[in-house]
């Protein structure tokens, strides 16, 4: 990803700049999230710990910052979560895993409001340069790119985390449908699927198919087309 970005010249390192405050963002607030239902279900460690925050430096992952930067998809460092803390830790532990690709499905919805309004108003920018033989200045520019790499980037994540297998968001909450003897003998090869599982995105990216990417760039044709449609119209 961040090659590509980068052979676009001055946008392309322009783009990459803009990548780097949204990336922070929305990965502090995937791991707040995580943190915050916790917390209203009945566990208190990760507001004890000072993680009901969106302070980038209290959810880093320096590697999970430079894979979303890199290839488009990555992680934060995890909230701690005590199971034995919520009245019923099957269904705690499930919907607070949930409640992070839940925020970045609504931080992608807004980035598609405002993605749409801007790519509506860029239109007629451009058409209005067009008449008056005047160029778009640089900061609309910034300001619409800004807004798809944030839709992109939480849809990109929400679809990350819900992959079914540990130790993604996606198994805790798969945990609900399945028997707990089968989940926490899959759990034993946590690190290793993981593993597995980003080498064979990596190796899909080469060949050009990006599972996170179709998901991510499905969502935002699904949402920001007709929305974008409706912007013209009122603008």
């Amino acid at each position: 990803m961040l090659f590509n970005i980068l052979n676009g010249g001055r946008e392309g390192l322009i783009t990459a700049l803009l990548c780097l405050p949204v990336i922070l963002f929305s990965l502090s607030f995937h791991e707040a999230a995580h943190g915050y239902v916790a917390y209203k279900l009945g566990d208190p460690t990760a507001r004890n710990l000072g993680r009901l925050t969106l302070n980038p430096m209290k959810h880093l992952d320096p590697f999970g910052a430079l894979a979303m930067l890199l290839i488009g998809f990555g992680w934060a460092k995890p909230v701690p979560i005590v199971a034995r803390n919520f009245k019923n830790p099957r269904w705690g532990m499930g919907i607070s895993a949930i409640a992070g690709p839940v925020s970045n499905l609504i931080l992608g919805v807004v980035g598609c409001v405002l993605f749409s309004a801007a790519s509506a108003a860029w239109s007629l920018d451009i058409y209005m340069a067009q008449v008056l033989g005047q160029g778009t200045p640089i900061v609309k520019w910034c300001l619409l790119n800004l807004a798809y790499i944030f839709t992109y980037m939480n849809f990109a994540l929400m679809a990350f985390n819900l992959i079914p297998i540990p130790p993604f968001d996606g198994s805790r909450f798969a945990y609900l449908l399945l028997p707990s003897k089968w989940y926490f003998k899959v759990m034993k090869y946590e690190q290793t699927l993981m593993i597995v599982i980003i080498v064979l995105f990596l190796a899909l990216s080469r060949v050009g198919y990006n599972p996170v990417s179709f998901v991510a760039g499905g969502l935002m044709d699904l949402i920001c087309n007709p929305l974008t449609e409706l912007f013209m119209k009122l603008f």
